[in-house]
């Protein structure tokens, strides 16, 4: 599998991602080089699963534990490869910031851990950034990843106080965009957390570009004109105003999920049924007024986008999306487009399960933060291999080049066996991945969407164990001649 996710055919992943990390020596980059490829044919598991010897499995904790192996050392490794490919795309790059928890409540012996969920769990909140390419939704990697904890603060804290804390949550938007640098065509894509006037104010003045979903009520100022000229609205009451610009379908799938009321109160769950939705756009040019701390200063002039669903299903919530972007829009299609990059956002939510339910990284056995947090970081660029399984079924070159090409012949020569009784060494990428969503029990139906990672990823399980028999084979039929 490593073979399909390298972009120089010189280097394995864990060359291309860590050959280079500084960690206070030379040899200890080759021997994390070295584990993460190994790591990569297996990421599932739990650790002395993915490693073939409990030598190597030894090594990694040994790692893990020297004083230079940091979440940062190994993090600004794979972080300048990241850039590197973004300085190769034509065109704008996508950064999807958002947070996840990540639970170690049963491991005791980590004393410095946050509290997480409703208080009475244990762990991290991890922010990720996550770089994505727009036009192919091909995920770049990790531009940047906080492990936050959440601090215990007294139940009378006032709004005061929480604006002053250091150690508040909000704030974590706006670490992550710190690594990146701003006149790059870059935009960052943000959910409802990152609503807040600190962080728009942040993203104005720092020269950033932005699409984030608008969750708060807002006091605006309608158009673009001076402040005696432009007509003062609320956000909420004036997006649902905008005239159609234009209507397109959409594919909507099925999701179950528990949702948090607004106010004190129980979750409730929601069920979306699959269906076709035909979406609408409007848009207008608004302004916002700067954070309390920059009161007095002009307002920031930027473009409210509305999408909403024209008569949904009886029973069924209305899908609405209210966005804040500074990118000009003028046209159906410059709204469209700021749409189609905020639709990328679910690619992190991806990401996030491949961290939890792929790699299982919440399963890791440290009783050390020190070495926990660097295992962390390691795990979390090997689950960038589960989402591009995805992208390499679905590249443009899938049908046309050979599969031979970017996945080892014993690979395609052990599923091809599978699938057709013999060996088709001719398979071009697509066929490999769909006999490999195959094995992972997709049907290949007409109304079935394409394999996610997920299908994948169970077909790679099935695959390895297969490919470990068939090489066993080969090799008492040689020794017996």
């Amino acid at each position: 599998m490593t073979h399909a996710l390298q972009r120089d055919a010189q280097q394995s992943f864990g060359e291309q991602h860590f050959g280079h990390a500084e960690l206070g020596d030379q040899r200890r980059a080759r021997r994390l080089t070295s584990l993460v490829d190994q790591m990569c044919v297996r990421p599932g598991g739990s650790l002395p699963q993915k490693f073939r010897s409990p030598a190597d499995l030894q090594a990694f904790y040994r790692l893990m534990s020297k004083d230079d192996v940091t979440h940062d050392a190994i993090l600004a490794a794979h972080r300048q490869t990241v850039l590197d490919c973004i300085r190769e795309v034509n065109g704008p790059v996508l950064v999807l910031h958002d947070s996840t928890e990540l639970e170690y409540t049963k491991r005791r012996s980590l004393q410095r851990l946050g509290q997480i969920g409703s208080g009475k769990r244990r762990g991290y909140i991890a922010h990720n950034s996550l770089a994505v390419n727009p036009e192919n939704k091909e995920v770049l990697g990790l531009c940047n990843q906080i492990l936050h904890r959440r601090a215990k603060v007294s139940k009378s804290e006032t709004r005061v106080q929480r604006t002053k804390r250091k150690s508040r949550e909000s704030l974590l938007w706006l670490k992550g965009t710190e690594p990146m640098p701003a006149d790059w065509n870059i935009i960052d894509v943000c959910d409802r957390g990152a609503d807040t006037s600190e962080f728009l104010t942040h993203e104005m003045e720092s020269g950033r570009r932005f699409v984030i979903r608008s969750s708060h009520e807002r006091c605006i100022l309608l158009g673009h004109g001076g402040p005696d000229t432009s007509e003062p609205a609320k956000l909420k009451k004036f997006v649902t105003t905008l005239e159609q610009a234009g209507a397109w379908t959409l594919q909507v799938t099925s999701k179950s999920e528990m949702k948090s009321p607004r106010r004190k109160g129980k979750k409730k769950r929601v069920t979306r049924v699959k269906r076709e939705a035909t979406m609408a756009v409007g848009f207008a040019p608004i302004q916002i007024a700067h954070s309390k701390r920059h009161k007095g200063e002009p307002t920031m002039k930027m473009w409210v986008v509305r999408v909403w669903e024209l008569n949904p299903p009886t029973g069924q919530e209305r899908l609405d999306w209210t966005l804040l972007t500074n990118e000009p829009v003028s046209t159906f299609e410059d709204a469209y487009r700021v749409v189609g990059w905020y639709e990328c956002r679910w690619i992190i939510e991806e990401y996030h399960k491949g961290m939890k339910t792929g790699c299982r990284i919440e399963d890791l056995q440290f009783t050390d933060e020190d070495r926990l947090q660097p295992a962390i970081a390691v795990l979390s660029v090997v689950t960038l291999t589960l989402l591009q399984l995805r992208h390499a079924a679905r590249a443009p070159d899938a049908k046309t080049r050979k599969a031979t090409t970017v996945i080892g012949r014993t690979y395609v020569e052990v599923l091809s066996l599978w699938r057709h009784k013999k060996i088709k060494l001719d398979w071009s990428v697509h066929d490999f991945y769909f006999a490999l969503a195959r094995l992972g029990g997709h049907q290949n139906r007409k109304h079935d969407h394409p394999p996610g990672w997920q299908v994948l990823w169970e077909g790679w399980k099935e695959l390895l164990p297969m490919v470990f028999g068939y090489n066993v084979a080969k090799a008492k039929l040689k020794k017996c001649g």
